[in-house]
């Protein structure tokens, strides 16, 4: 049925992988305080993860391609804001915005500050609407864009 297109919203979705260490704590509270909010995680020792990070964008499909995204312009945003960022880093020593005192590397904060960071690279068209982050199959954070 040549011509004939479903009327609706087109996505993708991409996943990347990264390896980074972590542990949740606030330097301005006692040990104990760290370890009744955060539990293990709070500890000394920092713990790593393989994340698995897959980043959905939407948009209208360019009738010349058919594809929403430049999947090499996609590639390259997911490159340098994710794997070049956090792989083989420890995300409170290595990433200034989850050093000492900033945001704590959780999955909530590191999907909302990858799906920033990504829109940002990316530029305009296609928009990032959905970023999911699991730390290990049992656990996952996502972040999904207003509306």
């Amino acid at each position: 049925m040549t011509g004939e297109r479903a009327e609706g919203t087109v996505s993708l979705t991409r996943t990347v992988t990264f390896t980074a260490a972590h542990r949740y704590h606030r330097p301005e509270w006692s040990e104990a305080h760290n370890r009744d909010a955060f539990g293990d995680p709070s500890l000394g020792d920092y713990h790593p993860h393989t994340y698995a990070c897959e980043v959905t964008v939407a948009g209208p499909v360019d009738p010349a391609t058919g594809m929403l995204v430049d999947l090499r312009a996609l590639d390259r945003a997911l490159r340098s804001e994710i794997v070049d960022r956090y792989d083989r880093r420890n995300l409170n020593l290595d990433v200034p915005e989850f050093a000492d005192g900033r945001d704590i590397p959780t999955g909530e904060n590191l999907v909302r500050r990858i799906a920033t960071d990504v829109q940002r690279s990316l530029g305009r068209g296609a928009r990032v609407t959905e970023v999911t982050v699991a730390e290990d199959p049992t656990l996952r954070a996502t972040w999904r864009a207003d509306g």
